[in-house]
């Protein structure tokens, strides 16, 4: 009788669990059902989204395909290929304004280099691309886009592995561009630990990873995540770094590993030759002239194309019709592009008028007009049109101090008592007008000019340019953008440009302007007004 109530019990265990394995295996299948059928609606709507494209923006159609299309930026693409094209290629840093080329340039520069037999980058070296401006970093590395992360057992999603206490490395970009280049846009804007950890890896051309929950005595781990924390994920690459930033921001323990590259500001012939290209891949007509005035507004690759294609839009929605420079001055307005300095040489020769060379803020060389009045009575310095103050910024802290160019004034009227001036005797008035306040020291050869006309009364001629600090014993010191200054001359109307003997190259003589290097006050005096240098006496 036990026997069988025994029997009787079993059969009936037996019975549930076939029942509830049943009704389990049941409501999985519903479940799989669900997501499959998830799955499927939402693979459905991602390939309908995918199937709505809208036209390609003209800024995709005008980027550069080949170096050659790459404009204004000849002496920068022949620097990157020197940097990247050879057999032992450098970590970049490229510097200069948006909307250049800096991106595009790079990007065709490592396929140029892979074609080359000589480059150890391999056919298949990838091009990753990050800007630091957006990269998601955490400082408790639970995500770093760049360098990588540690998946830990106790964050959500960790999966089987983590559900064993299995710590999961995440490679980032520092591992995906192994072999290849790494781009990272506005560089100057790292975190500073993260900037910390690229140059370690820079160095060691390895990524390592660390964990708490690392052991090299869990014989549950795989045997690739022992292999990573112990030796790490190769990263060996070649970085290009990009910034809008000057040199002096970025962290110098970064531009010590980098060849340093400097992107132009685009001059007008630039300029229009991008308006050309985008117009004509438009298709429509324009009037003839119109690049020329498209150039007095844009300031760069992209306002060049963000224009022409307001315009080519205005001009289609309107029957198609020729692009007009009517149409371009309704697109300044709207969109409150204003026209960009252009001064061009006086017409005649002026006493007390002379033409400086400086820099603009956002790059690019300007004619600098400087006019001078001597007065005799009670002696005194106005100087007008300049930085009263300057703020110098350091890593250290910030101050603020006296204008260099009112210090360069004063610096003139000294120097000018060697030539029969006195301070007692006269007031100076040194002004320069444009609605630009100037600063810095390399105007103070052009004031020294200025002020010897009014002195002397006699017309400074209108033709030349003069860039220079100016010492107190006549020396004309060194300064900086001399290039991007004697570029602007030229464009400007000027024959000749006087710049300090220090700064002079060989290569200025291909300029299309005579570049005349001067050492003190008596060689500039006798340039200008003698038309030659001489080591005579000074010219009282």
């Amino acid at each position: 009788m036990s026997g069988k109530l025994l029997l009787a019990a079993q059969l009936l265990f037996f019975c549930m669990g076939a029942y509830y394995f049943y009704r389990s295996s049941r409501r999985k299948g519903r479940k799989s059902r669900g997501f499959m059928e998830e799955n499927l609606c939402q693979l459905e709507k991602i390939n309908g989204m995918r199937n709505v494209c809208l036209t390609e923006p003209l800024a995709e159609q005008t980027r550069p395909k080949s170096l050659t299309e790459i404009i204004g930026q000849e002496k920068a693409v022949r620097a990157l290929r020197a940097a990247l094209c050879g057999p032992n290629p450098q970590h970049i840093l490229i510097y200069g304004p948006p909307g250049v080329g800096k991106t595009a340039a790079a990007r065709l520069i490592l396929e140029e280099a892979k074609r080359r037999p000589e480059s150890p980058f391999g056919k298949g070296a990838k091009f990753v691309e990050l800007d630091a401006t957006t990269l998601q970093f955490d400082e408790r590395n639970i995500a770093d886009p760049l360098m990588g992360s540690v998946h830990d057992p106790i964050y959500q999603g960790a999966g089987a592995l983590g559900q064993a206490g299995i710590p999961q490395p995440r490679p980032g970009a520092v591992c995906e561009a192994n072999g290849g280049v790494l781009f990272i846009d506005e560089i100057g804007e790292l975190h500073p630990l993260q900037m910390n950890k690229l140059l370690k890896v820079l160095e060691d051309r390895v990524a390592r990873f660390q964990s708490s929950y690392y052991s090299r005595q869990n014989t549950d781990i795989p045997l690739y995540i022992h292999e990573i924390f112990q030796k790490g994920l190769p990263a060996d690459f070649r970085l290009i770094g990009a910034t809008t930033r000057s040199p002096a921001e970025i962290p110098e323990a970064l531009r010590s590993r980098c060849t340093e590259i400097f992107f132009e500001r685009l001059d007008r012939h630039s300029v229009e030759k991008i308006a050309q290209n985008s117009l004509r891949r438009s298709g429509m007509a324009f009037e003839e002239g119109l690049c020329g005035e498209i150039a007095r507004y844009a300031r760069g690759g992209r306002d060049t194309v963000n224009i022409v294609q307001s315009l080519t839009s205005l001009a289609w929605i309107e029957g198609g019709r020729t692009v007009t420079a009517a149409d371009l001055e309704w697109v300044a307005e709207m969109g409150r592009y204003q026209p960009l300095m252009q001064r061009r040489i006086r017409q005649e020769p002026q006493t007390g008028v002379a033409n400086g060379l400086g820099v603009q803020s956002g790059g690019g060389g300007m004619l600098l007009f400087v006019e001078a009045v001597a007065k005799r009575g009670e002696g005194g310095l106005t100087v007008t049109g300049i930085m009263e103050e300057e703020e110098i910024k350091s890593r250290q802290g910030s101050g603020r101090r006296k204008s260099n160019a009112r210090s360069s004034a004063e610096n003139v009227l000294t120097l000018l008592e060697e030539y029969g001036f006195s301070k007692a005797a006269y007031h100076v008035h040194i002004n320069f007008p444009g609605g630009v306040p100037v600063d810095g020291p390399s105007a103070g050869a052009a004031m020294f000019l200025a002020v010897y006309s009014a002195f002397v009364e006699t017309p400074l001629p209108n033709d030349i340019a003069v860039t220079g600090e100016i010492g107190i014993k006549g020396q004309i010191l060194p300064v900086g953008g001399v290039e991007e200054k004697l570029e602007a001359a030229r464009e400007a109307g000027v024959k000749r440009a006087f710049i300090p003997a220090e700064n002079w190259k060989e290569g200025y003589g291909r300029l299309g302007i005579e570049v005349v290097p001067v050492e003190n006050a008596d060689e500039l005096l006798r340039g200008v007004f003698l038309g030659r240098k001489s080591e005579g006496a000074a010219l009282k």
